[in-house]
Parts: C-alpha cells; sequence; structure tokens
C-alpha cells in the first residue's frame, strides 16, 4: 500500500509542487527576513486569500487570483514608501478587510456544493494532494517570475538592506527596489500559499531563512542554505503526510510543524555558539533575525544604535 502511494501520480505532482514552492519562498525569504518584513508577507498572504476565494466563485484557478490580489497590494504598499509605517494602522484596516472580504467569498463558494466547500478548505490550508498538471504549470511559471525578478535585484536590493543610505549615496533608486521586491514577494507568497495554505505560507517564506541566517553569516551561503532548508522542510513534510500510519495529518500541518522545529533549533544553537563571543556585530534592521558577524574588539550595539548595526557601523573603531 506505501509502495503504491508513494508511486502514484499524487505524491509526484505533489513533491514536484511542493519543490517548487519552497525554493521559491525560501529564496525571497531570505530578504524578507533580513529586511524584517515578516509583516508585511503576511499582510500579502492575507490579502492573496481574499483572491483565491474570489478567483474561485468566479470559476478561476485560485493561484491567479493570489498572484493579482498579491501584486496590487504589493504595489500599493510600495507606492507608500517610507510613509507606510506611518499608515501601519491603515494598512492593518485593509489587510482586514481583505480577510473579511476572503470568508465572504469562502461562503459563497462553499455553499454551492459539498465540493466547493473542500475546495475552500484547501485553499486555506493547502492543496499539494489536489494538484493537477495544470497547477503545476502555473505554480512553475510564477516561482519562474520571483526568481527571475529576486536576480535581477540581487545586489542593489543587497545592498540597500544592508546600507541603505550608502546605496542612496551610490545612485541606487532605493525606493523602486523595495517596490520591486515587494512583489516579488506576493508572487513567492502566492506560491507559498499554493502548497501548504494561506494560513501556514508564512512558515515557508519565514521559517527556512530566519534559520539560515542563524548558522551562517554570508549571503550567497544563507539563500543557498535558505532553499536547501525550505526543500528539505516540504520533502519530509509529505513524506510524513503519506507514511503516518492510520490517518494522515494535513501536509500543511506537517511542513509547518517541522519547519517551525528547525527555526528554534538554528535559533537555539546559535545562541550557544555566540554565547561565548561578548562582542557581536549584527548586520540588518530586525536585530532579532539579523545576520551575526563576530568582529573582535567591537562592542556589541544596542537596540538603538542606528547606523552601528549596518555599513560602515558594522566595522569596529580599531578595524
Amino acid at each position: 500500500m506505501t509502495v503504491g502511494l508513494l508511486a502514484s501520480d499524487v505524491f509526484r505532482y505533489a513533491m514536484i509542487a511542493g519543490t517548487i514552492a519552497a525554493a521559491a519562498a525560501s529564496l525571497v525569504g531570505y530578504f524578507v527576513v533580513l529586511r524584517a518584513q515578516a509583516f508585511a508577507a503576511e499582510s500579502l498572504l492575507d490579502v492573496c486569500f481574499a483572491g483565491s476565494t474570489g478567483a474561485a466563485l468566479l470559476g478561476v484557478s485560485p493561484i491567479l487570483g493570489m498572484s493579482v490580489f498579491g501584486l496590487g497590494a504589493a504595489l500599493g504598499i510600495g507606492a507608500l514608501g517610507e510613509r507606510a509605517r506611518e499608515r501601519s494602522v491603515e494598512i492593518g484596516m485593509v489587510v482586514s478587510f481583505a480577510l473579511g472580504l476572503g470568508i465572504l467569498f469562502l461562503g459563497l463558494y462553499a455553499h454551492r456544493s459539498a465540493s466547493h466547500a473542500n475546495a475552500g478548505a484547501a485553499i486555506l490550508f493547502g492543496s499539494l494532494l489536489s494538484i493537477q498538471p495544470g497547477d503545476l504549470v502555473r505554480v512553475g511559471v510564477l516561482a519562474a517570475l520571483a526568481g527571475a525578478g529576486l536576480l535581477l535585484l540581487f545586489r542593489p536590493l543587497l545592498f540597500s538592506t544592508i546600507d541603505p543610505e550608502g546605496a542612496r549615496a551610490r545612485g541606487v533608486p532605493v525606493r523602486l527596489v523595495a517596490s520591486a521586491f515587494l512583489a516579488v514577494t506576493a508572487l513567492a507568497a502566492s506560491v507559498a500559499a499554493m502548497a501548504v495554505g494561506v494560513l501556514l505560507a508564512a512558515s515557508l517564506l519565514i521559517a527556512p531563512a530566519a534559520a539560515a541566517v542563524r548558522v551562517t553569516r554570508r549571503a550567497g551561503a544563507s539563500v543557498l542554505l535558505s532553499v536547501c532548508l525550505g526543500i528539505g522542510i516540504t520533502w519530509g513534510g509529505i513524506a510524513i503526510s503519506f507514511l503516518w500510519p492510520g490517518r494522515h495529518p494535513p501536509v500543511g500541518f506537517t511542513v509547518s510543524a517541522i519547519a517551525a522545529a528547525v527555526y528554534f533549533t538554528a535559533a537555539a544553537a546559535s545562541r550557544t555558539a555566540y554565547s561565548g563571543r561578548a562582542k557581536t556585530v549584527i548586520i540588518g534592521d530586525n536585530t532579532e533575525t539579523g545576520q551575526w558577524i563576530s568582529k573582535p574588539g567591537s562592542p556589541r550595539p544596542s537596540a538603538r544604535s542606528g547606523n552601528g548595526a549596518r555599513g560602515r557601523g558594522a566595522r569596529s573603531p580599531g578595524a
């Protein structure tokens, strides 16, 4: 029975779609973590929920609705620029309205038939076990667009993330880069939501990258490790869901549970490793998830150290 399940098209399609989704989400997630934009990513996922249920109500593929609504929200947040932090209440209200709109669409869609009710649940909690060849094509196209966009943005995005003032001085269009990255994040969020559901997609977007930056301090190594962790977490979640005796747990649950375990393990290991190194500097705006770089002789900056945590401030006075 187990061999038959592992050889089935359901398992094969789930593995392919899960691998694509995990790679795209983990790749983009590195910058989501480094830029401390977990809230923005979660907001995009909430808007994607309204897009997916609205698309299902109209008879369109949910992932297309996710991408359209997500891109619209990303462009809106990007247009606010630095004012987005000052408009957090307004953004929160829009996100709440999007959630309510998604619930309305979901209710209307579920009332049509029992099969629609099951499809609505798949939108919330993932639908890897019901992936069809057409869905693989859509997932692959969106993931390719997200990967290509991030590849084009990689150098200016990394520069503007670590040292935004220095990037502006060098002529990098920081605001345009930030808006483009939000659009890429929306695409990756749509792909991740297709795999593990809107409610749990943040686990693929955040956990692998957050664990990676705890383990290694190099950007290239962190990105590679994030992708490897994301794919490994997804494969493990799918395998457990298929091989678990009795009732098979949902893939979304197993993936999110493994992702949480990986992150907390990496966090505990990093604290242990750096407990003996009192003099460290953190690169990145988020001192909780930023990358750690040991600099002998340089004091660790406080939470309000401003430029001491990035760019030129990342060097010790005596370096």
